[in-house]
């Protein structure tokens, strides 16, 4: 039998993107939006009123932007996460220790989806947040998770969502990819050496359950300045180790 063809739900797309442009721009009017999408203004200020009445999205006076509803919603995810509370504590405590950021995430729909992130008093200020999503081949928690999956799924990735540059830095080719994988399997850390944000150096480690695979990864963020060659293959290492089998521990028993 032939391999049935995968059907999509047009008008479904269209909200989607609807929302994303809500999304990045935080309120948005109808005009606006209809030049974003490519749509008419009738068939978006249609798809605008279904949303406000489904409570999805507010209208203040002819700006629209989303509704608290994807607050709870929020919450309700972040609970299916196994461990939050300890993944929580264990990250101030990373962050405090290291006087830099740290930040778990996890793999979804082939990108790093960034689920936690703990500050400390002298950790600099990036755009990461709960929910952001970021590219696998260029951040040291995409590479550290990637490492643990089997060539077939890390091509999948690739296929959908690309290899972009994002800095001069970054990884440049599948080939260099791959060796960078088996570089990360052999040392057990990953490293984002600028490859996402210039001046910006990253180190990850995956996050692995016995049974079903890794499950995400946590890394530590800071300036080049600071975080030097050295201080990785020492303290930083060796707090993520500490980080990462607590973690682990906790989920055989969540």
């Amino acid at each position: 039998m032939p391999e049935k063809t995968r059907r999509t739900v047009g008008a479904v797309r269209t909200t989607c993107e609807i929302l994303n442009v809500l999304q990045d721009r935080r309120q948005a009017g109808v005009t606006e939006i209809s030049e974003e999408v490519g749509l008419a203004k009738g068939a978006v200020h249609r798809h605008l009123t279904t949303l406000t009445e489904c409570e999805y999205v507010v209208n203040e006076d002819g700006q629209y932007r989303l509704s608290l509803r994807y607050l709870d919603m929020a919450n309700q995810v972040k609970e299916m996460v196994g461990n939050y509370d300890v993944i929580v504590n264990e990250l101030q405590n990373l962050a405090e220790d290291l006087g830099e950021i740290a930040q778990f995430a996890t793999e979804e729909h082939g990108w790093v989806t960034y689920v936690y992130k703990a500050n400390s008093e002298s950790g600099i200020q990036t755009a990461s947040s709960a929910g952001k999503r970021e590219y696998m081949h260029s951040t040291s928690l995409g590479k550290a998770m990637l490492a643990e999956m089997d060539e077939d799924r890390v091509n999948e990735i690739l296929n959908k969502n690309g290899m972009p540059q994002k800095s001069d830095k970054t990884v440049a080719s599948r080939e260099e990819l791959f060796d960078v994988l088996e570089q990360v399997r052999e040392r057990g850390y990953a490293v984002d050496n600028e490859e996402n944000i210039r001046g910006l150096r990253c180190v990850g480690t995956p996050l692995i359950d016995p049974e079903t695979g890794v499950f995400g990864a946590v890394s530590v963020s800071g300036p080049i300045s600071r975080i030097t060659e050295d201080r990785i293959e020492g303290e930083i290492v060796n707090a993520l180790t500490r980080t990462t089998n607590v973690i682990e521990i906790n989920s055989k028993f969540a």
